[in-house]
């Protein structure tokens, strides 16, 4: 669905993307994560040909891109940089004259086709107050329902849950998971690490330009071989287990071990009581913060 090929982007001395090699397959769901400033908005925009590449490739839907992004972007629904509307006009009438606009448009269907996308982020039952009355998340979902209005194949997406609060964000999770069981690949950015990993399949990470990670996010969170023991018996499992014990606290112990179910029958076994017992795995957090350590925009004192 997106192929780049070495994409890099130049202003003057500054690169901010710098040889980028991404790989979005049809039915990813796929989390573009980065400190701020890494280069993940410049990217989402050579995608959707709004800026030119200093050097490399770019395939989209099958086609290059800018030079067939004409015949690419009436399949793409994005969402860039936050919502862009009328402010004077209400949201109906926002996307009544978007849809006219694109390539594409099917007038007959609009009308059914803008209330089936209000409805799906839910706006529904908005009103005809202008947009400039509107909450940020409410014009926030109005872009979200710009983005659905051609029932897009590949939704691009950059942070479509700023402004909303936890209900609305969890919203937009299903409704993404949801059009993404229906056919819908979905690529997005993201700051909120938590949500990436209750939504998406697959993630790529980028820190000052350049991809530093892409797998899917399964994989990155397999089993670290370290098992999580909550027991009021901590002192005799760390006797029991002298050389396993990687970590204790209080009644929390890291142990060395391959098998959670293994381990806890042993400690029974012995006589030991468990109140809790979980093979320990990787946050998508610390996967990031390993990869990119201090945020782009962060500035440190100079000795």
């Amino acid at each position: 669905m997106i192929v780049t090929r070495a994409l890099t982007k130049r202003y003057g001395r500054i690169v901010a993307v710098d040889a980028v090699d991404l790989d979005v397959r049809e039915g990813d769901r796929y989390g573009f994560l980065g400190p701020n400033g890494s280069g993940k908005t410049t990217l989402v925009r050579l995608l959707l040909g709004l800026v030119y590449a200093t050097s490399g490739e770019i395939e989209v839907l099958g086609r290059p891109v800018p030079a067939r992004a004409g015949a690419v972007l009436p399949e793409i629904g994005a969402l860039v940089e936050g919502p862009a509307a009328y402010p004077h006009l209400s949201g109906r009438r926002n996307l009544d004259l978007l849809d006219a606009a694109g390539a594409g448009g099917r007038r007959r269907t609009r009308k059914r086709r803008i209330e089936e996308a209000l409805e799906q982020v839910g706006l529904a039952g908005v009103d005809r107050r202008p947009v400039r009355a509107y909450s940020l998340g409410m014009r926030q979902r109005l872009g979200l329902a710009a983005a659905l209005l051609r029932r897009p194949r590949l939704l691009i997406l950059d942070e479509p849950t700023n402004g909303l609060d936890p209900r609305g964000i969890r919203e937009i999770r299903d409704l993404l998971t949801s059009l993404n069981e229906a056919g819908t690949t979905v690529f997005l950015s993201s700051h909120l690490l938590s949500e990436v990993e209750l939504l998406c399949t697959r993630v790529g990470i980028v820190d000052r330009g350049r991809l530093v990670l892409q797998d899917d996010l399964e994989s990155l969170r397999a089993p670290t071989g370290h098992i999580l023991v909550e027991s009021p018996d901590a002192a005799r499992i760390a006797s029991l287990l002298d050389g396993q014990v990687v970590e204790r606290d209080g009644p929390r112990l890291v142990i060395r071990h391959p098998d959670a179910a293994e381990l806890n029958a042993s400690l029974v076994g012995h006589g030991v009581r468990i109140t809790g017992i979980a093979e320990q795995r990787r946050s998508l957090e610390q996967v990031v913060l390993d990869l990119t350590g201090h945020g782009a925009d962060r500035m440190e004192r100079t000795p």
